[in-house]
Order: structure tokens, then C-alpha cells, then sequence
């Protein structure tokens, strides 16, 4: 596993434990730490069977107020890095493995000041049927998963601390099941790594508490 706060994946590791996992320091926007977390993949000597790649930024910007900066962070974390996460990750991928990608609602939706965000996760969702189908050779399925709102740290800096409730609350009235989603429910959706989807090709698994039909 892999994230740019150590303090994070020292946390994650006491719970996991250290013999099922190792943690590699990195920024995926930077493709020299990528290579060093295949390095580590390929010195475990059991390859992938599994890359969940997740890493992405959000931000509210109206259509008049997107900058450049602000186009190209969110294309170079949530597209760019997506890709050379995948790219880089193919020789160490075993027949057979499992490929998810994170996706999101709000590619679907047309939300008010998300625009570039949701156009990056809509071409991550392009991006899963293109790969699925040029993996497929190699037993390989790609498939995404697109959240609903979530209740992570990534929210709350998105509208300030001061903001985070309200928002919180207007996300969740939007819901068919009333509120926003808690991390581990979304985890819930490595059924994509099992073999129980071993039928699921090119997918997009929602997992949105009834976004659809609120």
C-alpha cells in the first residue's frame, strides 16, 4: 500500500500487521515513487493480483473560476496518475488479476461547480472499458467503482472545517438512504478483487446509498 503521510501508513500497518502488508512512502504524481512501490511489489516476489488504484483530489470551482492550475492538478492526479499507475503496474500484474479504479457519481450528475472533477472521473470510467477490453488477453479484468458522498477528511477540506456539516447534511439529503456514506462501506466494493466477480468485465459498480433514486 502506498500514500504520501507515513503517520497514516504506520497506522494502517499496526492494523493490518506488518507480515500481510508493506507501506512505501509516495506521491503517484511522481513517477520515479512509483517505480520504487514496484520495486517493493516485485521484491515481495509474488506479484499483483489485485491494484485498486484510488488516489484523487476534488474541488468546488465554478465553470467561470476554473484556472489552469486548477484544471491541470485535478487531471494530473485523478487521469494521469490513474493511467501510469495501471501502466506501470502491468508487468507485475498475474493472469488473472483484478484492476478497480475509482471512480465517481458525480461523472453522471452535472453538479453545480464540480465540473472538472466530474469530467476527470468520467474519464476514468472511459478509461476501465478501453483497459478491460485490451487486458482481456491476459485474464485480466478492469472495472470501476464510483462512491456516492463519503464522510472522509478529503469532504471536509474541500469546504473548511466550518462548512463541513452543512454540506455534509445537503449531500445527504440528496440520498435515497438518507446520509453519506461512512469509508468502510465503500471498501465493502473489493468484491471487484474476488473471484466471486470473476463475470464482472468493464463494470462500473455503484455504490452511491441511492443517489439514483433519491
Amino acid at each position: 500500500m502506498t500514500g504520501r503521510r507515513q503517520v497514516e501508513l504506520d497506522a494502517a500497518l499496526k492494523v493490518i500487521g506488518t507480515e500481510s502488508a508493506t507501506a512505501v512512502a509516495g506521491d503517484v504524481a511522481d513517477l520515479g515513487d512509483l517505480d520504487r512501490l514496484y520495486d517493493a511489489v516485485r521484491a515481495r516476489g509474488a506479484g499483483l493480483d489485485v491494484l485498486f488504484a484510488n488516489a484523487a483530489v476534488a474541488a468546488i470551482l465554478p465553470l467561470e473560476q476554473v484556472t489552469e492550475e486548477h484544471f491541470d492538478q485535478i487531471f494530473s492526479i485523478n487521469v494521469r496518475c490513474t493511467l501510469f499507475t495501471v501502466q506501470k503496474g502491468l508487468p507485475l500484474l498475474n493472469e488473472g488479476a483484478s484492476v478497480i479504479l475509482n471512480a465517481s457519481t458525480s461523472a453522471d450528475k452535472g453538479g453545480e461547480g464540480i465540473g472538472t472533477y466530474a469530467a476527470s472521473k468520467a474519464a476514468v470510467r472511459s478509461l476501465t472499458r478501453t483497459w478491460a477490453n485490451e487486458l482481456r488477453g491476459r485474464g485480466i479484468r478492469v472495472n470501476a467503482i464510483s462512491p456516492g458522498p463519503t464522510d472522509t477528511e478529503g469532504m471536509t477540506d474541500m469546504v473548511g472545517e466550518d462548512n463541513a456539516a452543512a454540506f455534509k447534511a445537503d449531500l445527504a439529503a440528496g440520498l435515497a438512504i438518507g446520509r453519506i456514506a461512512r469509508p468502510e462501506e465503500i471498501a465493502a466494493a473489493a468484491f471487484l478483487a474476488s473471484n466471486e466477480s470473476s463475470f464482472v468485465f468493464g463494470a462500473n459498480l455503484y455504490v452511491d446509498g441511492g443517489e439514483k433514486q433519491a
